[in-house]
């Protein structure tokens, strides 16, 4: 399944628009390497999305093409959730 789809089906990003830029400007990693939106994604694989204010890493459980939200949660497991600090003065 592509990366940006897979973002989208599992809500981990609302809009596959959306999905597909962040992928595209290389802040995705797949198994530690730079992804882009047509990227497979496989179960198994470790995501690691930078938000820009946060960090997300995830291990991806399953694939559906479709889902309803409160299954969507069982796409994934998130195995860390890091935010960057705030350096204003």
């Amino acid at each position: 399944m592509r990366l940006d789809k897979y973002l989208k089906v599992s809500r981990v990003i609302k809009r596959r628009s959306v999905a597909k830029q962040i992928a595209d400007q290389g802040r995705i990693t797949i198994n530690e390497k730079v992804a882009k939106s047509a990227s497979e994604v496989n179960v198994g694989d470790i995501l690691t999305i930078n938000f820009g204010n946060k960090v997300l890493q995830l291990k991806v459980l399953e694939l559906k093409d479709t889902t309803k939200k409160d299954e969507a949660l069982g796409m994934y497991e998130i195995l860390s959730e890091k935010y960057k600090e705030d350096f204003r003065l």
